[in-house]
């Protein structure tokens, strides 16, 4: 009978699918050992030692399934934290008569990864983009980008709230770019810094304030 808890992500693969139900196993616990329910309880009430129990028992388990899908050990250690991290915020959305706490646990990490995933692959993207087009103007590449994520509002509005948060480094070319349609040759010109810096600056900027545009279309 299927887990309740385990709802089906249509934006999956299969193969990412049976890596989450192969890596579902059972922790043979040790006697007088709290339950993974009472330890989900025990998050719900906001009891840390009841998260880091369940850290103990299940970070082999969640680390090797963010790696099925990751593939980089260094980020499925910092998506480790993040989704305990999320487990301690979320507890409350589980239900002990839908199903096993791991099952919960699993949707939540592979759905985790896979929106890393996907975020890292845009990411390469657009910096290759940047990189293949280093004098296009950055206004025209984010606005090509972000046409099909935002519907709505004027989007330099959106984008001055999302680059006044910004570094003040990266505020600087930013603005140079968009606000005054400056090229990078041009910027490292009139700043006297070199033009790898004013990339990098850019690529740094452009990558938040995509992630920031995103983030905003769901308040419109």
């Amino acid at each position: 009978m299927a887990d309740p808890n385990l709802e089906t992500d249509p934006s999956s693969s299969s193969a990412t699918q049976t890596s989450a139900k192969t890596i579902v196993a059972q922790v043979a616990l040790e006697p007088g050992a709290p339950s993974d329910v009472d330890l989900m309880l025990g998050i719900q009430s906001e009891d840390a030692d009841a998260l880091s129990q369940l850290y103990d028992r299940y970070n082999g388990i969640v680390k090797a399934l963010i790696l099925r899908i990751i593939h980089n050990d260094t980020e499925a250690d910092d998506l480790l934290q993040e989704v305990f991290m999320e487990i301690w915020n979320q507890a409350k959305n589980f239900s002990a008569e839908k199903g096993k706490p791991l099952g919960w646990m699993v949707t939540l990490t592979r759905r985790r990864a896979i929106d890393a995933l996907r975020k890292k692959q845009a990411y390469a993207r657009a910096a290759e983009r940047l990189q293949a087009e280093p004098e296009q103007q950055p206004l025209a590449w984010v606005q090509n980008m972000t046409e099909r994520d935002i519907h709505a509002g004027d989007t330099r509005v959106l984008m001055a709230k999302v680059i006044s948060s910004l570094p003040e480094a990266q505020q600087q070319v930013i603005e140079f770019a968009f606000f005054q349609g400056m090229s990078q040759r041009e910027i490292a010109s009139h700043t006297n810094i070199p033009l790898g810096t004013v990339k990098t600056r850019l690529e740094l900027g452009l990558k938040k304030i995509y992630d920031g545009l995103k983030e905003l279309k769901d308040e419109l």
